[in-house]
């Protein structure tokens, strides 16, 4: 009996010094709007913005005009770039489809963001110690 008692302590030993692998979401700016559109309102226009991968962009007015742009989330950014124009806006935390954000510009002009749609998070593994 000592043996196997010797034996199971040692096992729960092992388990609670050994790391254990849990499942995290871990937020990458911009990943939750890749292939997906959004509505920007500004000043009483509303147009789409489209942030395809690979950091291009379309911008498609209510008339149907396109501009191809291309676009950055980076340093608690969203960044737009016509190459004409150039815009950014705070960026701080995921987008979620069907909730307006309202954010202003370096250019100081609010605008509303509703995202159609979007991305779940990515799951990504990390490696925790237990004990």
């Amino acid at each position: 009996m000592s043996k196997r008692l010797t034996a199971s302590k040692l096992m729960i030993a092992a388990l609670v010094a050994l790391p254990a692998t849990a499942i995290a979401q871990e937020w990458v700016p911009g990943s939750e709007i890749v292939g997906q559109s959004v509505v920007v309102e500004t000043n009483g226009v509303a147009n789409t913005v489209y942030f395809d991968a690979g950091g291009t962009a379309r911008i498609v007015s209510p008339q149907g005009r396109v501009v191809n742009a291309s676009w950055t989330a980076a340093n608690n950014n969203i960044c737009l770039n016509s190459g004409a124009a150039s815009e950014c806006w705070p960026y701080s935390q995921a987008f979620q489809a069907g909730q307006r954000v309202t954010l202003t510009s370096n250019c100081q002009a609010v605008s509303n963001w509703m995202p159609n749609n979007t991305n779940a998070p990515p799951v990504k593994e990390v490696m925790q110690e237990r004990g």
